[in-house]
This record gives structure tokens, C-alpha cells and sequence, in this order.
């Protein structure tokens, strides 16, 4: 039976995620939040990484309620109906649930022991920790099947991996500290020609998934997040071509 105190509001989910991705570590520019406030109760909640032009028929088939829009800086006037509010989290949410610190991400790919690798105004923008051993033809499969496919992959000599860094940025410095640090594998968004001297230098294996499929897990885990914080929340994610 839903009740008054089953509404939820935009405010609620707002306050939930402001402290889910810890939004004080950031500038007050950068921290998200409400974007188009609304008071309209919330049942279904929608998930988008950018408005397309198929958002104002997704929205409408879907029966929306309010938006999470990663990028909503190109949502245009009457693009949604007049009540639907919207929240917006950019670098937060990449920092939260991309390639970064990602303790959602460590579970999955079965990291333990993590450590921060690297550092930016005061936050991690990496992880590196232990994995069970396996080839790494076989860590490749995992990355394959958790982000539904990656870009590029340098394999190094070493065919056994133990260790692996997940970082959201690519440079010579960083490379060289995952390598310091024991990893095998660099996994990352997109690989950058800055540290390709690095790779070749300290032997580590690297693969690059793709910014935007590192973006599309991240809605994924969200939605979870969302439904384990509501049991009465629908949350739809939008799955852009």
C-alpha cells in the first residue's frame, strides 16, 4: 500500500545521491544536484547519460517522472514535460562509478586489498589492488562481459595477472605508479599517447574499455544503488544506441 510517506520526492533522491557521491569533496560548481526542480511524485525514474532526440519520446512511452541526466547541458527547453524534474551529477558521478575509485567496480572484477592510485584537488582518480590469478586472455573475457565489450588491448610479456590498476586518466606518471605498485594491468577509458613509452618501459598490460561504456555501467550501477535505497522506485534507464 503506498502511503503519504511512500511519496518520494526529487529533494529525497537529490539528498540521497548528494551524499552517495560525497559531494563536498567538490567545488561548488562541480557538485550537482537539482537541475530543473519539480514537485511532482516520483514512481518511475529515468537514467540518461545525455539528452538525444529520442528523450522526449522515451520520457513520455515511459511514463517519467524525474530525470538523472549525466550531461544535461544540451536539454533544451520543452524537450520534457513542463513537471518533470531533473537531477544532474557529472564529475562525481565519473569519479564515483567510471574508472576511478570504484568500489562497485573492484567487487566485480573481483579486486581486493585496494589502495588509491594517483590524486587530483585531494580526490583518488584510481585504484589499484589484488585479483585472483588468472591469464590475461581471461581478464580480458571479464572486462568483456561486464562492459559489454572494450577498444583496445596492449598486452604485455606477462601472460599471468595478480594485480590490476583501474584509472580514469592515462599519463606517463601514472602508468609508471601502477607499475611501481605491482600491477600487471592498466585498465582504463581510452589510452593515451603520452604513456605509450611508459607501457612499453615498465611491461604492463593495458586495457582501454571506452569512455562511454565506462559511463553506460555506471547508469547500470546507479539504477542498483536506486533500488536498493527504494523498493517502490522504478528506475528505466535509457540505453543509447
Amino acid at each position: 500500500m503506498i502511503t503519504e510517506s511512500n511519496l518520494i520526492l526529487l529533494q529525497e533522491i537529490t539528498e540521497f545521491l548528494d551524499q552517495f557521491f560525497a559531494v563536498e569533496r567538490y567545488s561548488q560548481e562541480e557538485r550537482g544536484g537539482v537541475y530543473l526542480p519539480s514537485t511532482r511524485p516520483i514512481k518511475r525514474f529515468g537514467l540518461v547519460l545525455e539528452p538525444g532526440a529520442q528523450l522526449q519520446e522515451w520520457a513520455s512511452t515511459q511514463h517519467i517522472d524525474a530525470l538523472f541526466l549525466h550531461r544535461p547541458w544540451k536539454l533544451e527547453p520543452g524537450q520534457l514535460a513542463p513537471d518533470i524534474g531533473v537531477i544532474s551529477y557529472h564529475l562525481p558521478f565519473d569519479q564515483r562509478l567510471t574508472f576511478s575509485f570504484n568500489s562497485r567496480l573492484a567487487f566485480v572484477l573481483g579486486m581486493s586489498g585496494l589502495e588509491v592510485l594517483g590524486n587530483k584537488d585531494g580526490r583518488a582518480i584510481g585504484m589499484i589492488g589484488d585479483i585472483p590469478t588468472q591469464s590475461f586472455a581471461r581478464l580480458c573475457d571479464s572486462v568483456n562481459q561486464i562492459f559489454g565489450g572494450y577498444e583496445q588491448v596492449r598486452a604485455a610479456q606477462s601472460t599471468e595477472v595478480t594485480r590490476v590498476a583501474v584509472v580514469g586518466a592515462m599519463t606517463d606518471s601514472l602508468v609508471r605508479e601502477a607499475a611501481t605498485g605491482g600491477a600487471n594491468v592498466y585498465i582504463t577509458g581510452q589510452l593515451r599517447q603520452p604513456a605509450e613509452q611508459a607501457l612499453l618501459e615498465t611491461k604492463i598490460s593495458a586495457i582501454a574499455v571506452g569512455h562511454r561504456r565506462g559511463e553506460v555501467w555506471g547508469l547500470r550501477a546507479l539504477a542498483g544503488v536506486l533500488r536498493e535505497r527504494w523498493s517502490d522506485l522504478e528506475v528505466v534507464v535509457l540505453h543509447h544506441s
